[in-house]
């Protein structure tokens, strides 16, 4: 399973971090156990029995997507619910014919796709999206572009070569004011990806990807959300909405003079925070313990976990935090959105469910010295505030 140490060790931990990350391309020959990760069965499986429609799932050949009606048929039952049935031989045509089969956001639906994303989050502190990505011929879905995100390449079956050019607009985004132009030249980097071999590859960098090795490729892509400066003051923003002279009017009809005032008033708000040298630290806080995470639900236990050791819980969020608060005696654990105040007591139980693995209420209570009953009940609360589930029942 690729957790967050594995990650680390595949992608060069700190190395990758401080030389790396945001900078340049990174190829890791043999570097991912694919190994039960994401089958080609795995894909047809999902296929047969999910309810697919675009752009969730789609075909993209020369940078233009097939439409719909080519490979589906509209289906609706006998409740008036309609929605597209993949035709396997009108399907298989497209993809002979050269189209590439995209599904987004696989993680969702896939266990061990899912426990990967997990992994990399919390590696990187970022959210993360997997999509699968299979070719069979030389033409190309997408045609030479570049995606503004970050992404983890992880090549499953079969070859795919990349073609890199570097970036052409330094730090591209979503929301931008112009576009980045065409890249000229050769490209920077030429590779074919094996089984098992990793690409990393900064947002802004341009690409081009066939299946042009005479073998049909399937691969995995990790594609991490980007924190930018301009997502930095907007949550400074929302720290200041305490302060007065953010909730003022603006003085829109007022005097030369009340508008000068009430831009100072803000300004001198806005720098006396950025001047905080541990703000980029304080804001990392925050989005870790205001992730949502993945909420999972906890049947049967509907009310509550009964005291039984052999119940395993984990923490549905990637990043959480525990805070010691020695002058009151408590912890305050921080995650999905609430921070709860426990007694220090409960601090080693609490310290587990942050390792991101499966446990028991047995072993957080045999580690904490507390009964099961109380660990039990400690759980139960961080299930009603939607950070930790219920992974393994035993009835």
């Amino acid at each position: 399973m690729l957790d967050a140490a594995s990650w680390a060790g595949r992608l060069g931990g700190d190395t990758f971090l401080a030389r790396t990350y945001h900078r340049s391309y990174a190829h890791f020959p043999g570097a991912a156990d694919t190994a039960g990760m994401f089958s080609w069965d795995d894909l047809n499986r999902i296929i047969a029995a999910q309810r697919l429609e675009p752009p969730r799932l789609r075909l993209p050949v020369d940078g233009e997507m097939v439409p719909l009606h080519r490979y589906a048929i509209p289906t609706t039952n006998r409740r008036a619910v309609t929605w597209s049935r993949i035709q396997p031989s009108d399907f298989h045509a497209q993809l002979r014919d050269g189209a590439s089969l995209v599904l987004d956001a696989v993680e969702k639906i896939h266990p061990a796709v899912g426990a990967a994303a997990e992994g990399l989050e919390r590696f990187l502190g970022t959210s993360v999206q997997a999509n699968v990505y299979a070719s069979w011929t030389e033409r190309e879905g997408f045609g030479r572009h570049w995606d503004d995100h970050d992404v983890v390449v992880v090549q499953l079956h079969g070859s795919k070569r990349w073609r890199l050019w570097g970036m052409t607009r330094e730090a591209p985004a979503f929301r931008d004011v112009e576009s980045p132009e065409e890249p000229e030249g050769d490209p920077v980097a030429d590779l074919v990806l094996s089984p098992g071999d990793v690409l990393y590859l900064p947002r802004g960098w341009w690409h081009s990807v066939t299946a042009d090795q005479g073998t049909e490729s399937l691969h995995l892509t990790f594609g991490m959300v980007p924190h930018t400066g301009a997502d930095l003051m907007l949550w400074v923003v929302d720290q200041l909405r305490a302060s007065l002279a953010l909730r003022r009017d603006i003085p829109r009809f007022g005097s030369p003079t009340e508008k000068s005032d009430f831009t100072d008033a803000v300004r001198h708000e806005v720098a006396d925070m950025m001047a905080d040298p541990r703000l980029v630290e304080r804001w990392a806080e925050s989005i870790d313990t205001t992730d949502p995470g993945h909420a999972i639900p906890s049947l049967p236990y509907v009310d509550g976990l009964p005291a039984r050791g052999e119940i395993t819980v984990k923490l549905t969020t990637p990043r959480g935090r525990l805070t010691a608060n020695r002058e009151q005696g408590t912890v305050t654990f921080s995650a999905a959105g609430t921070a709860w105040d426990f007694a220090e007591s409960a601090s080693p139980a609490l310290s587990t469910l942050l390792t991101n693995q499966r446990t028991t209420l047995g072993k957080m209570a045999d580690f904490a010295g507390l009964e099961v009953k109380e660990v039990a009940e400690l759980v139960s609360v961080l299930i009603e505030g939607h950070a930790v589930a219920v992974v393994g029942t035993v009835l």
